[in-house]
């Protein structure tokens, strides 16, 4: 069989650990940079950010890693390997909390920001309204997929050991 159990596993670390380290990059780097520049400086550099983020490599990870999380939890099912349930918890997890609140939280804030023209006087308001937040949400986008890739991990040492 071309396509077996665990080649869906290992592609499933690769798209939870890409889309975790992307989450947490943003974490412990990107965001406290931006923090410690002057406003106007931190609100033109994430408008740039969000804009370039819009792309096929950031796409392959974001979108496809809940297709290939669903994809292994199918092939879990047909190949009636027992820990089916912790590749499902993975694919709930990463899709309902990371998926849902980038879409509900993450990105309206991002085109908002982007609305915002330059030079603002208000630029210090504005980037501490959007920050806080951001990280906020964006760290649950990051525990959420560490968890995620983490039962990926768990299910991987487990078809190791199927029984």
């Amino acid at each position: 069989m071309l396509f077996t159990f665990r080649s869906f596993l290992l592609l499933s670390l690769l798209e939870t650990g890409a889309i975790f380290g992307f989450f947490y990059a943003w974490v412990c780097s990107t965001m406290w940079g931006l923090d410690g520049a002057r406003p106007e400086i931190a609100i033109a550099a994430m408008q740039a950010m969000n804009a370039s983020v819009r792309n096929g490599v950031f796409a392959v990870s974001f979108f496809g890693t809940p297709l290939v999380l669903l994809a292994t939890v199918i092939m879990a099912f047909v190949t009636a390997h027992r820990r089916a349930g912790v590749i499902l918890a993975a694919a709930l997890v990463f899709s309902v909390t990371s998926v849902v609140a980038t879409m509900a939280v993450n990105v309206p804030m991002n085109q908002a920001l982007a609305l915002v023209s330059l030079p603002s006087d208000r630029a210090a308001e504005i980037w501490a309204a959007y920050s806080g937040p951001w990280q906020l949400w964006n760290s649950l986008r990051t525990l959420t997929s560490g968890v995620a890739l983490l039962l990926v991990g768990v299910a991987l040492m487990q078809a190791q050991h199927r029984t």
